[in-house]
């Protein structure tokens, strides 16, 4: 392959991944008590930690004070978020790859991978199934290669939002796809798209060169590690940051998240949207070494650690985990999870319950229908939301967080949770989860105060189970 092309950074770019720094840090942290206490603290006044109070809570190994950082984390989602849970479904479009990323089953070596892009009526049919089941949020998937630039992305963002099946309508699509240039952004910008997603896999400069082979676009760390920088400063202000759990040291990837959110947070006033933690997993054409596999018990002080060191951003927990830990998770920390999960392309319509390896990214540990996990949240006493109104409203970005921080943005999103919740069980549910759908709405509204906010969610209710009205919203 050819020497690849100089691309344009961001402005002042920087590489705010100082491991000596980071490092050190970590060595000096001692997780005893009073540092542990003083950041949960300075986290449940709802104020972001720095690298050095994130540090005090990793290092935390006694475990009547790791039970206080879950109970800080738990206390500090509901203060912020309520008991919403946001439900979302992946939609691969294309598995096609010019990197060869070691721990991935769409690396451009594997022999075995059965290699596939979606048309764009392949697309509408998988829309149309996906709103069928009752989806109104997607995230696009994207393999890295020069058919998946940014006028492929920003028209299928297009198509997507162009299908309508019976009462079904996707009101936001989110990217995972390859970093661009600052005109790339504005073109997917511009095609109505939501939070761009771009994961570093490992903010570990040695690892990061390891896992990603010389003269491949992956190679260059710096081109990843700017690529939300040059996403923000082209208008694009919701973005989302992950880093890969199972390839290094998973401290230090923590350390490396929250690094990212400060820079963001400093340089644009924003920190990222959402933040996703994805433990290695079985893949077509991969072999895992165990030496940095990050146990239950781990990823869980992980969530925890990383939902009070950065309080305003949303957390995702994918269908990778099984359904118990994803259980566990959602308590302290989780705010986003996938449901009705199938990443095989084309698996909407056509693969049903079963996983094939080669035409899939990685292993699923979660495979339940959206309908059995939107009952499994309510029987455990979260509201599922389908909301989209905050984006719809420029309530984004900047303005978000001026919700989010100080809390008050759970004013909005659980009324707005209630009438997306009372669509599903109008349009798609089984019996049992309308009976539990019902009974969870009512529990909420004994909660509201008598006002006229109360009023108007009480009408728009009657209004989407009478009258067949949709997508109603503050």
């Amino acid at each position: 392959m050819c020497a690849l092309a100089v691309q344009k950074l961001s402005e002042n770019a920087v590489d705010f991944i100082d491991e000596d720094l980071i490092n050190g840090i970590l060595a000096n942290a001692t997780g005893q008590a009073g540092p542990v206490r003083d950041a949960l603290a300075k986290s449940l006044s709802k104020q972001a930690l720095n690298l050095d109070e994130t540090a005090q809570l990793l290092n935390a190994e006694d475990p009547a004070l790791l039970e206080e950082i879950f109970d800080a984390a738990r206390k500090l989602k509901r203060e912020v978020y309520g008991n919403r849970i946001v439900l979302f479904a992946p939609l691969y479009v294309g598995s096609y790859c010019i990197n060869d990323c070691r721990y991935c089953g769409f690396k451009r070596s594997n022999p075995d991978a059965v290699r596939r892009t979606l048309t764009q009526e392949e697309i509408r049919a998988q829309v149309t199934a996906m709103e069928d089941a009752g989806h109104k949020r997607l995230i696009l998937v994207f393999g890295e290669h020069p058919w998946y630039g940014p006028e492929f992305i920003a028209q299928t963002a297009k198509t997507v939002y162009g299908v309508r099946s019976g009462h079904g309508e996707i009101r936001r699509a989110n990217i995972n796809a390859a970093p661009l240039d600052h005109e790339g952004y504005k073109i997917v910008k511009d095609a109505g798209i939501g939070t761009y997603q771009v994961f570093q896999e490992t903010y570990h400069h040695k690892t990061y060169a390891a896992m990603h082979p010389p003269m491949t676009h992956k190679s260059d760390y710096m081109w990843r590690l700017d690529a939300l920088s040059r996403a923000m400063e082209a208008g694009q202000d919701d973005v989302g940051i992950g880093a890969l759990f199972g390839i290094s040291p998973w401290k230090f990837e923590a350390m490396g998240l929250v690094a990212h959110s400060l820079h963001l947070q400093d340089r644009y006033g924003c920190g990222p949207h959402t933040i996703s933690f994805p433990r290695l997993k079985p893949a077509s054409g991969v072999t895992i070494n165990s030496r940095f596999a990050l146990s239950d018990q781990g990823f869980k002080h992980l969530v925890a650690v990383l939902r009070l060191a950065v309080p305003y951003t949303g957390m995702i927990c994918t269908a990778r985990e099984s359904a118990q830990v994803r259980r566990e998770v959602m308590a302290f920390g989780v705010s986003q999870i996938d449901a009705g999960t199938r990443i095989e392309i084309g698996g909407y319509t056509e693969s049903g319950d079963s996983q094939c390896m080669e035409k899939e990214q990685f292993t699923i540990g979660d495979v339940r229908s959206l309908d059995d996990v939107m009952g499994e949240l309510l029987r455990d006493g979260y509201i599922p939301s389908f909301c989209t109104a905050c984006y719809r409203l420029g309530r984004t970005g900047e303005h978000f967080m001026e919700f989010a921080i100080p809390g008050f943005i759970k004013r909005y999103c659980t009324p707005n949770a209630l009438t997306t919740l009372m669509e599903y069980l109008v349009d798609y549910s089984s019996p049992a989860t309308r009976t539990a759908g019902e009974m969870a709405i009512n529990a909420e509204l004994a909660k509201m105060p008598e006002d006229d906010k109360k009023v108007q969610l009480v009408d728009r209710l009657n209004r989407i189970r009478a009258k067949g009205d949709r997508d109603l919203y503050i």
